[in-house]
């Protein structure tokens, strides 16, 4: 059992680790709440502070270069979104556990591993306001280090045993499977859109959905739990990622360094692109938006000094930001948000499900 916990914190790590500050814990008994939560294992300090601690042991590996590359995107920051889950749902029983610190230390390091893959195969140049991985050292040193934090990962989980492995192995199929299928694209009589969400299921749901279940299955809490915050994970997961579709249409120079866009001038087929490409079969309007966009990714691509196109297509690119589909992108993510609420209904009322329902609230108001 867990001793007496102290109270006196302005706030908590985890609800500041994913933006939320006081929107997540409102009352008084949540804050006690909240402590409880990041305070983590007794006579130790907060659970994530843990978390943190354990990821930049278990980031090191005895080698000068694999040291510094496996810890580039770590030091870079991040939100810690899936070890906070981890850490939240585990109060649903025993609390942080020794299990339930090394489980969040797995999602956030096989995390950590994919964004290294994912740079590479979107030729991104920045990953969280610092140039990519790729861009620093090359496309060979930044796959071999996310192989390296998957291998790290793996040995992690092997110590939970069994069933941790099996979830591991799962989750890192339909990791791969997203990668493949949004490489290769919706097959012939595939809807496109459907296509995509079920890409955002597999690439960002199952991870987050993975994360939330090992905070229930590590705190030893009700096994029918599980299901519950299964489908809540996985559907915030593809909220989330919705937001970032419309969130890239509008320039986070303070937050990234990024222009607006940034995907869609990598050839990213977003969301609300394919709602304009959808919308264009029958609306001549759309229609020539779409066009533009093309052209003009194709031209800058193309001319990276095509000062002409370049603008052309900042100026496309605010059009789709004021356009239908994109407030049509932006209801989408609010209903796979009240979905996944309607998930915690197994769920008994407290604070643990007054905060992810939170959590699924904010992931949608977010703007950045």
């Amino acid at each position: 059992m867990r001793p007496t916990l102290p109270l006196a914190r302005r706030s908590t790590a985890i609800s500041a680790n994913v933006g939320l500050g006081e929107r997540l814990f409102a009352t008084s008994e949540e804050r006690d709440f909240a402590r409880l939560v990041d305070d983590g294992l007794a006579l130790v300090d907060d659970g994530l502070a843990l978390v943190e601690a354990g990821l930049l042991r278990e980031v090191a590996f005895g080698d000068d270069v694999a040291d510094v590359t496996g810890r580039y995107l770590l030091d870079a920051g991040g939100k810690r979104v899936r070890p906070m889950l981890t850490l939240l749902t585990a109060q649903l029983g025993d609390g942080n556990t020794d299990q339930v610190i090394t489980a969040a230390q797995v999602a956030e390091i096989t995390h950590l591993a994919s964004l290294y893959h994912d740079d590479v195969m979107d030729e991104a140049d920045l990953r969280r306001g610092v140039p990519s991985a790729q861009n620093v050292w090359g496309n060979s040193v930044a796959i071999l280090t996310g192989d390296l934090l998957f291998a790290r990962a793996s040995q992690l989980v092997a110590g939970l045993g069994e069933r941790a492995i099996r979830l591991q192995a799962d989750t890192f199929e339909r990791l791969v499977l997203g990668q493949l299928h949004e490489t290769i694209g919706p097959r012939d009589g595939e809807d496109p859109i459907e296509h995509y969400l079920s890409v955002l299921a597999d690439k960002t749901g199952s991870l987050i959905s993975a994360a939330a279940q090992m905070g229930v299955i590590f705190s030893n809490a009700a096994t029918e739990y599980e299901q519950a915050v299964r489908t809540f994970g996985e559907k915030v997961g593809v909220a989330f990622q919705l937001v970032d579709d419309v969130i890239d249409l509008s320039p986070q120079p303070e937050e990234t360094g990024k222009l607006a866009g940034t995907d869609l001038r990598a050839g990213v087929q977003t969301l609300p692109l394919l709602r304009l490409r959808r919308l264009a079969e029958d609306d001549p309007e759309s229609a020539a938006l779409l066009e533009r966009i093309e052209r003009d990714v194709d031209d800058t691509a193309a001319e990276a000094e095509a000062e002409d196109a370049a603008r052309d297509l900042d100026d496309a690119i605010a059009q789709l930001r004021d356009h239908e589909v994109t407030r049509a992108t932006l209801d989408e993510a609010r209903r796979w948000s009240r979905e996944a609420v309607e998930a915690l209904e197994p769920l008994p009322d407290g604070p643990v499900r007054k905060a992810l329902t939170r959590f699924a609230e904010s992931v949608v108001e977010r703007t950045s």
